[in-house]
C-alpha cells in the first residue's frame, strides 16, 4: 500500500465490542471510498481506507474550528509498531480530561493492526491516530488514522540539539488548581508548542524547554527531557501538566533492566543548568543528546543516545 496511508474509523463506545454493536454511527465524515479487505479484526466495519488527498471532514469538523481533538503519534520500525498500548492508555487518558467519549482499546488496538499490515514493511514510519469531538451538535466523534514516511533524523540523532529555555507561564501546580486548561492532554491544539519552537529557532536553537514561572523544568514542545545527575537518571515527574512520555518510559525500563537509577521527580532548572548530561525524547525522533542550553555549550554525550536509539530501534514492540 503506497503512502500517506489514511483510515477513517467509527468509534464505539468503550465498554462495545465490535460482535454486539452492529450500529455505524454517522460521524463528520463527507466522503469515503476505497473497499475493506476481509480480515480477522472484528471490527473491520468500522475501518475506511481512503486516499489520502481525498476530501474527508466537515468544514464545521471542531479538530479544525477550534483543536477539540486529541492524538498520539507512534513510530513503525520495519514494520514494528512501538509502544501501543501505551499511546492507547495516553489517548483514553487525554479523552477523560478533555470530557471526550473514552476510546475503545481494542477497536484502537485493531486499527493499528490493520494498517500496520497495509504499511511498507522495512524503514521508519509515522503513525498518528486522532480523536474529534467532531461537528457541532453532531451525533458522534470522528477519528482517523493517517501513516507517513518518518522525517530522517538520522543527523540529528548523531549530533543533537540546542536547546532554550522558555517560561510557560504558568507555575508548578497549576494544573491540579485548574484542570480546564487541559494541560496534561495531548490535544489537537498544538499553536503555542509550534510557536515555542519558532522562538527557539530565532534564538539560534533548534528545540525547547518549558519551564514554570518558579523555575521547575516542564517538558520539550514536542518532547520528554531525561537529564543525568549526580549518577541518576531524571525526568519530572508525570503530573497534570506534563504528559507522561512513552519513549521516556521505555527508556527508563531499558535503564532498570541495567541497574541504572532512573527516578521521577521535581527538577529544577538550576539542576539542569549542573546535569552532565541532557536528552530530549520522543516517539519518532527518539533520543537526542543536548549540546547547548541557553547559548551556552552543554555537555552533550552522544554515545548514551546512540545505544539508546539502538535500543529503540531494535524493539519489535
Amino acid at each position: 500500500m503506497p503512502l500517506p496511508f489514511t483510515l477513517l474509523i467509527d468509534p464505539l463506545p468503550a465498554d462495545s465490542d465490535a460482535d454486539s454493536d452492529n450500529t455505524v454511527h454517522e460521524s463528520s465524515v463527507q466522503s469515503r471510498s476505497g473497499s475493506v479487505p476481509e480480515q480477522d479484526s472484528a471490527f473491520e466495519r468500522t475501518f475506511h481506507e481512503i486516499e489520502s488527498s481525498a476530501p474527508a471532514l466537515r468544514v464545521a469538523e471542531l479538530s479544525t474550528q477550534r483543536g477539540d481533538g486529541i492524538f498520539e503519534t507512534l513510530s513503525v520500525v520495519d514494520g514494528h509498531p512501538q509502544e501501543v498500548e501505551a499511546h492507547i492508555s495516553r489517548l483514553r487518558n487525554s479523552a477523560a480530561i478533555c470530557d471526550l467519549p473514552v476510546p475503545n482499546a481494542a477497536q484502537w488496538r485493531a486499527a493499528i493492526a490493520y494498517a500496520v499490515k497495509r504499511l511498507p514493511q522495512q524503514g521508519e514510519l509515522a503513525l498518528k491516530f486522532v480523536l474529534s469531538r467532531g461537528v457541532e451538535h453532531g451525533p458522534a466523534p470522528t477519528a482517523w488514522l493517517h501513516a507517513t514516511v518518518a522525517p530522517d533524523y538520522r543527523s540529528v540523532r548523531e549530533n543533537g540539539v540546542r536547546v532554550v529555555t522558555l517560561d510557560r507561564g504558568y507555575p508548578r501546580g497549576v494544573a491540579e488548581r485548574a484542570p480546564w486548561l487541559l494541560m496534561g492532554a495531548k490535544t489537537l491544539s498544538y499553536a503555542i508548542n509550534m510557536a515555542a519552537i519558532r522562538e527557539a529557532k530565532r534564538r539560534g536553537a533548534e528545540d525547547a524547554l518549558f519551564l514554570t514561572t518558579d523555575g521547575y523544568v516542564m517538558e520539550g514542545p514536542t518532547s520528554s527531557v531525561i537529564v543525568r545527575l549526580d549518577g541518576r537518571y531524571i525526568t519530572p515527574a508525570p503530573s497534570g501538566a506534563i504528559l507522561h512520555g512513552t519513549t521516556q518510559q521505555s527508556i527508563f525500563e531499558h535503564l532498570q533492566n541495567r541497574g541504572e537509577r532512573a527516578e521521577y521527580r521535581d527538577l529544577t532548572v538550576d539542576e539542569l543548568r549542573r546535569a552532565d548530561a541532557a536528552w530530549l525524547v520522543s516517539s519518532v525522533r527518539l533520543a537526542v543528546a543536548v549540546t547547548a542550553l541557553d547559548g551556552e555549550a552543554f555537555p552533550a554525550d552522544h554515545a548514551v543516545a546512540r545505544e539508546w536509539n539502538a535500543f529503540l530501534l531494535g524493539r519489535t514492540a
